[in-house]
């Protein structure tokens, strides 16, 4: 059966859009948008009149209002216009339908979905997205406006949840993050959303996703937002319970002594830490998002934060020349 989206509340929509989570990294492309480019170019809001240059500018951009009032030949430059094209990673894999608290970390992962794209989202930008879903990559077209985020995000709450003993596909999150960089290379704002689960626990091992991780923020503005369930972080005192691996469908019988949840407490953050050392290297701002929270104050805390960043960016960064 599919399922509708976890919508965003229209109050918690309203404090989205009063923040603005802003693109610093430079774009490539000249078309409508508001955001800085990698170079100037042609655009269609007006600027400033300037003398005319023979040889140099188009007469097509002769002004013949201020060349009449002033009887010299003036053209009217043109401001630059670029769009931002942002493209997520959403990982539906089976470990994403888990959940033990308010909501599960499947529908907290579409609420940040359709949060960054709210908060990146200006007149003439286009969004996309690509699924990792039962080990296969399917891919979302980029495309701009309210019915098209609407319909990204229902596609992705439709997608079944991944049976138990399920065969893996040929794609992975490490792979899926190749593909990623190299079907959309022009530069624009890239976000993972995904759990990071397949992190080894030990801190001296590299998890194989950090380095196209790392490769994809080189190029682009990149944001990874984590997904975590409390009973990942540490398990309650309930005596004896059948637990069950959603990736491999495995169960076991455990009885939850003092000592196995102090072992599997130590693990997890042992875990966490690596998750958060990998993202540190790669260069990447870390959101992270819990289902026992309300992740809506989350996110604003995490642009206010980055808010704050991309001011004092922009004031040691020199202007585009026109």
């Amino acid at each position: 059966m599919n399922r509708r989206p976890a919508p965003i509340d229209p109050r918690s929509h309203a404090a989205l859009r009063r923040l603005d989570l802003r693109v610093v990294r430079r774009l490539e492309g000249l078309l409508h948008g508001e955001h800085l480019g990698l170079r100037p170019g042609p655009g269609s809001e007006p600027a400033e009149a300037r003398l005319y240059q023979p040889g140099e500018d188009d007469v097509r951009h002769m002004d013949w209002s201020v060349t009449a009032r002033t009887t010299t030949p003036h053209v009217r430059d043109l401001v630059a216009d670029r769009e931002l094209e942002s493209w997520t990673l959403l990982d539906l894999s089976a470990s994403m339908d888990f959940g033990t608290a308010a909501t599960e970390k499947r529908d907290v992962a579409i609420g940040a979905l359709a949060a960054v794209n709210v908060l990146t989202q200006h007149i003439g930008d286009r969004f996309g997205a690509h699924f990792l879903h039962r080990g296969h990559i399917r891919r979302w077209p980029a495309r701009s406006g309210k019915n098209a985020l609407l319909a990204l995000l229902s596609t992705a709450a439709a997608a079944p949840r991944t049976p138990a003993q399920t065969p893996a596909g040929p794609h992975d999150l490490p792979q899926a993050l190749t593909d990623l960089a190299r079907t959309r290379p022009r530069r624009g704002l890239r976000v993972v959303i995904s759990d990071f689960l397949d992190t080894p626990a030990a801190p001296d091992t590299t998890p194989a996703w950090q380095r196209p991780l790392r490769q994809l923020a080189n190029r682009h503005q990149t944001l990874a937002v984590e997904i975590v369930d409390p009973r990942e972080l540490d398990l309650p005192n309930i005596g004896l319970v059948t637990m069950s691996d959603p990736e491999t469908g495995r169960t076991r019988e455990v009885h939850m002594t003092a000592q196995l949840r102090q072992r599997y407490a130590q693990a997890a953050a042992a875990q966490r830490h690596a998750i958060r050392t990998a993202l540190r290297r790669c260069g990447v701002p870390h959101l992270t998002l819990r289902t026992d929270r309300d992740w809506i104050i989350d996110v604003a805390r995490f642009v206010v934060q980055q808010r704050r960043t991309a001011h004092r960016l922009a004031r040691h960064t020199p202007a585009v020349p026109r």
